[in-house]
């Protein structure tokens, strides 16, 4: 637009004609208007060059001016869609509230023939990526997705379709296999590819990028596919080669549009996807599994300590730390239940009483019984032992022992807190970890063991135990080892701990009805024990915000990092 153009606007803006009609507003002002428009439109360039300084400091500071002029018009928006570089792009969707008028759309996609199947493209992507020298894991992910073609399957009405091991195949009879059934299972094999970082880069050589950006689009209805593929982005940009890949393949805009979802998870995925893409202000990198819940976008609040959150047995990241349901129905489906939930009370709750922290929740696949394990190979994948290896080299990457730290646990999670924290204690190059350890808290976490072991045999949920819950047992050597040994290791740290302890029964599917860890499993012999009167569910899980269980919560977190976070 050119300037007189731009003026003629700006008069229309307040209802009056343009300098050559006739006009009651006086000619000086309508040249206030030009002189207004001209510097509008100088600033907007001068934000543009600033964002591609070579000192960094004013990179950041253009890139919050964009962002906090509320003024621009719509062809000044499309102007730094086209005119900002990927360092700036990345910068403005992590900022908070952006307007999305700021990103180009996704270039278009090539044409597809009338009969196209993506399940079909999915297995010709999988196909291409190494099939050699594969974690079992991986292997069984892909030839579970490549098994037979969407098809052969739907053919088989009335018939058995099986998946699972370990000789004990878990089966469905369905008439019908959807697609968007056999889309997840590719789309679950290709979140174990993109997992390796060579697998990453054949993903993208075979234009994984734009498919998956397909799918994206046209399974809008599906949460879980669109996560899952969120997913994959996130673990590729942990690839710094990748990062132009990604950002000309149009994802920026996507991830920027999925961070505004009011949906803890679909949000959170996008956030961790764009932290690993920005170079320019997180020095961390977030590995498959830990997600930040705060802050997820940039800000000039120094991060003065984190709080990292470890879910127990069938918890995950964000359901295990929701705020309690109402009127929940106590039985295993409870404890699997996906999403359904008000608040993830870290995120919004403790961010906002302690917004200098940086709130981290680890994810990693637990199960009850073998007969639905997602991987059910390699059972020395599901042990605390190997978990805490694992969880500590990943945790490392993002960060964690870099600042002042307070761990919260939730059942078996805070075995595997334990372990960690012994382990690290062990190794010189997990030292940060064990010397900024501050504080703990543990909800419900059975220290000498748990009934849900012993009633294994009887639940028709557990009838073959997994591993995890084989450990739980009270009888169990290697529980009492990690207890003694975490017990001389906190003493002679001497930080605190906190333990809380349900003193309601849970309810196990419709026979069993037990107190999962009781308060005698969850004393730990050190610190405060506060029984609390709810099961083992809803101990992690405060009804609101004034509550006993998130005010003592709240006040066991700000007293242990008193010095870091002052009054």
């Amino acid at each position: 637009m050119s300037l007189a153009a731009y003026c003629v606007f700006c008069c229309r803006r307040i209802g009056t004609s343009s300098p050559t009609a006739k006009s009651d507003l006086p000619w000086k002002d309508i040249k206030h208007f030009s002189k207004f428009a001209e510097d509008h439109e100088r600033a907007l360039w001068v934000l543009l060059k600033r964002s591609q300084s070579d000192d960094r400091i004013i990179r950041l500071q253009a890139v919050q001016q964009l962002t906090e002029n509320g003024h621009w018009h719509d062809y000044q928006y499309r102007t730094v869609a086209q005119a900002c570089d990927q360092r700036t792009v990345i910068g403005l969707a992590r900022s908070k509230d952006i307007d999305l008028r700021f990103f180009l759309p996704p270039p278009p996609l090539p044409k597809v023939k009338d009969d196209y199947a993506i399940e079909d493209e999915l297995r010709l992507l999988l196909v291409s990526l190494p099939q050699t020298d594969l974690e079992q894991c991986v292997q069984y992910f892909t030839s579970l997705a490549l098994r037979e073609s969407s098809q052969t399957l739907a053919a088989q009405r009335g018939g058995l379709w099986c998946f699972g091991g370990n000789g004990l195949p878990y089966c469905e009879t369905l008439s019908k296999v959807p697609s968007e059934t056999v889309e997840l299972f590719c789309l679950q094999a290709l979140v174990q590819h993109s997992k390796v970082s060579t697998h990453c880069d054949k993903i993208e050589a075979n234009g994984g990028l734009q498919l998956l950006q397909r799918i994206y689009q046209l399974r809008n209805d599906s949460a879980k596919i669109q996560r899952n593929i969120i997913r994959i982005i996130g673990n590729m940009a942990l690839d710094e080669r990748l990062h132009s890949s990604i950002v000309r393949a149009g994802w920026v805009s996507i991830l920027a549009e999925a961070m505004k979802s009011p949906h803890v998870i679909q949000s959170s995925h996008a956030s961790r996807a764009l932290a690993n893409l920005d170079r320019e202000t997180v020095q961390e990198k977030y590995p498959d599994g830990v997600y930040v819940l705060h802050p997820q976008n940039r800000s000039s609040q120094p991060i003065k300590a984190d709080v990292l959150f470890i879910h127990g047995l069938l918890g995950a990241a964000f359901k295990t730390w929701r705020q309690q349901d109402i009127n929940q129905t106590l039985d295993v489906k409870a404890f699997e239940g996906e999403e359904v939930y008000s608040e993830c009370w870290p995120k919004t709750w403790l961010a906002s009483d302690c917004p200098s922290l940086r709130i981290v929740s680890v994810e990693y696949d637990t199960h009850l019984s073998d007969w639905k394990t997602k991987c059910p190979i390699e059972d020395h994948r599901k042990s605390i032992a190997y978990r805490s290896n694992e969880l500590l080299n990943k945790l490392r990457t993002a960060g964690v022992g870099d600042r002042p730290l307070v761990w919260v646990s939730h059942s078996m999670g805070g075995l595997l807190v334990k372990k960690m924290l012994v382990d690290a204690s062990k190794n010189p190059e997990m030292d940060k970890i064990v010397n900024n350890t501050r504080g703990i808290i543990f909800y419900s976490v059975p220290h000498h063991g748990s009934q849900l072991a012993e009633y294994s045999m009887n639940a028709r949920y557990l009838f073959f135990p997994s591993v995890e819950v084989k450990e739980l047992s009270t009888d169990s050597p290697a529980l009492k080892e990690l207890n003694d040994d975490f017990l001389s290791f906190a003493k002679d740290k001497k930080f605190p701990v906190l333990s809380f302890a349900e003193t309601l029964p849970t309810h196990i599917g419709s026979m069993i009805k037990l107190h999962v860890v009781p308060v005698d499993s969850a004393n730990l012999g050190i610190g405060d024990l506060i029984p609390v009167e709810v099961n083992h569910l809803n101990i992690c899980k405060p009804k609101k915000k004034d509550t006993f269980l998130y005010q003592y919560t709240v006040k066991f977190i700000q007293d242990a990092l008193a010095r870091e976070l002052g009054s």
